[in-house]
């Protein structure tokens, strides 16, 4: 009996995680723009930071939420928790604030 192939391609699955800083951003403790440009400047994709292309998008909305689109094999939703972290250590917040995500999927 002859092997059967699968022609099984991938399809490349876009995931998009929201990040909801509409609390402190509004008590302007969160610098949501500043934020948003640190994002972008300390995403690796494929080992090398700044270079998003077209597998991740960062957008944010008029009310204070980041929205972060990218491929599947890019990276997880704790890799955007550690950088959120990092991001207020560096602006003297992490002791006031806490990252929590409240869906498993989708929101951080």
């Amino acid at each position: 009996m002859a092997p059967v192939q699968k022609n099984a391609k991938t399809k490349k699955v876009a995931i998009k995680y929201v990040i909801d800083a509409s609390g402190p951003a509004g008590d302007k403790i969160f610098d949501d723009t500043a934020f948003e440009k640190f994002l972008h400047d300390r995403i690796k994709v494929n080992g090398r930071t700044g270079q998003l292309g077209d597998n991740v998008v960062i957008s944010r909305g008029a009310d204070h939420k980041i929205t972060v689109t990218a491929n599947s094999q890019l990276f997880a939703k704790r890799y955007l928790k550690y950088l959120t972290k990092k991001f207020m250590k560096k602006h003297n917040i992490r002791d006031w604030l806490r990252v929590v995500a409240t869906d498993k999927n989708v929101s951080i």
